[in-house]
């Protein structure tokens, strides 16, 4: 196939997939949709399930997982039918955990199946003891809310409205359910129509060709970037905090070894599934390595043959590998810690390209109710913003989107608008990244304050055990959370997870997320850079010469603010003496 008509076809493509996602997005009802695009969408190959192309505005959590799921399906559907839709939420299929419904359908041309249409969209009830679905107390599936086994939603055509009926019966919110289901239906029409356009372009047979194609080389793209990692094994270990029942850290163990052309990803040594919710499907615990793995290598085109050069060994039994009937409420904070181990152990072998850790934990908050002038319930999720961690190119990013769900926070306007809350602060967590040559980046902070009698659910992670810096930097600030009850301040004994918490009108929640991990020694950053850092706020003085190892040579008040010059000369004494203690400790 010629460079142009491949290049042509890809472009279509990944278009196709991503109008699917912006239809999704802008035609929820769920702000968990609409606002944070806590969704995906996907083209795939009918006999193996391999995904031929995924939208970009939707969550890369999903990245491989929609995949997993639908090679899971097609065994169970022996025949697809014109017509035919696909629907289930088992988590222990579909990944993830059961907020998050898959629809799977079929594309014919000329009768003959051609493409399995998929997409994912996170509903923002399913049941379950909490609202919203994140019960940080969870010891078992069935207290999460309802599960969808694989299920044939319509049939050539005809929606099944018992199946339907029975999950609107289940759930809080049964409108705004109904809404996003027929949403996400009506995303396959919008990929059909460019999928007809696509064939009527090129034929089937060039089309089939080009996909072959595609793959092929994603694969042989991905080879090639890994066949540059060093071989060898590479072994990190870190630790959730706790499962939310039992105060003792779950750790994270994995061995990556390089060989070649392929990586191989060993989690033997990580905890066994806890009491809690804080496990993750095998195939999710695949599909967000792939997620890690693209941050790295992020031009390798999204499809199946980007996969294939990785293997994995997920022991039985493990939070990695969660089983029937273990709660996985708590997958968003799993979820995050698997592309941190990944990271962590990439930079072991290539520290140039990759960065330090990120905050490292969603940290969702849920607060539901009933709405004091509609009287309708409602349920507002608030997933964290924080630090990303520091590279070689630059100081991390503040206040980005989780690195392994890209879930936004939902706006404060609309937040304000929609439930009896007010925000009574949304700024930076300054001084929460790591110290370093490069310095990592802050962390968010909030306060909402209640309109109305809720209930609260948080569930996070971050607290005990903090992102790291890599090269010789300094550490990220952990997780905050307190709660203002009655004019009292209080903290879950977990620290980061509570749940069904009673607040009335005027109680308080406050959070602050991690920053990310700095990149090399602080010794080593620039002193115009420390003092902006200084003057803009990011580090306090304490840091700037202990970390930093700077002298402030003078400071001066404008409009309330303070304003600090360093002194050079005295600065570089003071960190060569620095570095001399460093190496005498060494």
């Amino acid at each position: 196939m010629d460079a142009v008509t491949l290049a042509v076809v890809r472009g279509a493509l990944e278009q196709i997939a991503d109008e699917m996602d912006l239809h999704l997005i802008r035609a929820a009802l769920s702000p968990i949709i609409s606002e944070q695009h806590d969704c995906a969408n996907g083209i795939f190959d009918p006999v193996t399930g391999e995904t031929i192309a995924q939208g970009g505005y939707g969550v890369p959590m999903f990245l491989a997982n929609m995949q997993l799921t639908v090679q899971g399906v097609i065994p169970l559907v022996g025949e697809f039918r014109p017509g035919d839709v696909w629907i289930l939420n088992d988590p222990y299929k579909s990944g993830t955990h059961l907020n998050d419904v898959v629809l799977v359908a079929p594309y014919f041309v000329d009768g003959k199946l051609f493409a399995l249409l998929a997409n994912t969209g996170h509903w923002m009830d399913l049941g379950g003891s909490v609202p919203g679905g994140w019960a940080p107390t969870a010891q078992e599936i069935h207290q999460e809310g309802i599960i969808i086994p694989p299920l044939k939603l319509y049939d050539a055509g005809k929606r099944n409205d018992a199946v339907v009926s029975m999950i609107a019966a289940n759930v809080r919110l049964p409108r705004q359910l109904i809404g996003d289901l027929e949403a996400m239906i009506n995303v396959f029409n919008v990929g059909q129509r460019g999928l007809n356009d696509l064939v009527g372009r090129y034929g089937v047979t060039a089309l089939k060709t080009c996909i072959d194609e595609l793959l092929a080389r994603s694969e042989a793209e991905m080879r090639s970037y890994i066949a540059e990692i060093p071989d060898g094994s590479y072994r990190v270990e870190d630790c959730l905090d706790n499962d939310g029942i039992d105060d003792v850290p779950l750790p994270f163990v994995l061995t990556l070894t390089v060989a070649g052309s392929e990586l191989h990803l060993d989690f033997t040594g990580t905890s066994k599934a806890p009491r809690g919710p804080m496990n993750i499907s095998e195939g999710t615990t695949k599909s967000m390595c792939l997620v890690a793995i693209k941050h790295i290598f992020p031009d390798v085109p999204v499809n199946g043959g980007a996969f294939r050069p990785v293997r994995f060994t997920i022991p039985e039994g493990s939070l990695l590998a969660a089983s029937y009937p273990s709660a996985v409420g708590g997958t968003t904070e799993v979820t995050v810690r698997v592309v941190d181990v990944v990271l962590a152990a990439l930079s072991k072998a290539i520290p140039e390209a990759t960065p330090a850790g990120s905050f490292g934990t969603i940290g969702v908050s849920t607060i539901s109710g009933e709405h004091p002038e509609t009287g309708a319930y409602f349920v507002a999720v608030y997933p964290y913003p924080g630090g990303y961690g520091a590279s070689r190119e630059s100081d991390g990013l503040v206040n980005g989107t989780p690195l392994g769900s890209m879930a936004r926070f939902m706006s404060v306007e609309m937040s304000e608008h929609r439930f009896p809350l007010r925000f009574s602060y949304f700024a930076l967590r300054d001084g929460s990244g790591g110290d370093g040559w490069h310095r990592g980046g802050c962390g968010t902070q909030y306060g909402i304050e209640m309109r109305s009698d809720v209930v609260v659910s948080i569930l996070g992670d971050r607290v005990d055990h903090v992102p790291a810096g890599v090269a010789g930097a300094g550490p990220a600030l952990g997780n905050k959370v307190k709660l203002s009850i009655g004019g009292q301040t209080w903290v879950p004994p977990m620290r980061s997870k509570a749940e069904k918490v009673r607040l009335r009108k005027g109680d308080s929640i406050h959070l602050g997320s991690p920053g990310g991990g700095g990149f090399r020694s602080a010794l080593d950053r620039d002193l115009s850079l420390v003092q902006s850092d200084l003057n803009d706020g990011y580090i306090d003085v304490s840091v700037a010469e202990t970390a930093y190892g700077v002298v402030v040579a003078s400071t001066r008040q404008v409009l309330n603010r303070t304003f600090f010059t360093l002194d050079a000369a005295a600065s570089l004494r003071r960190r060569q003496a620095l570095r001399r203690t460093e190496q005498r400790t060494t």
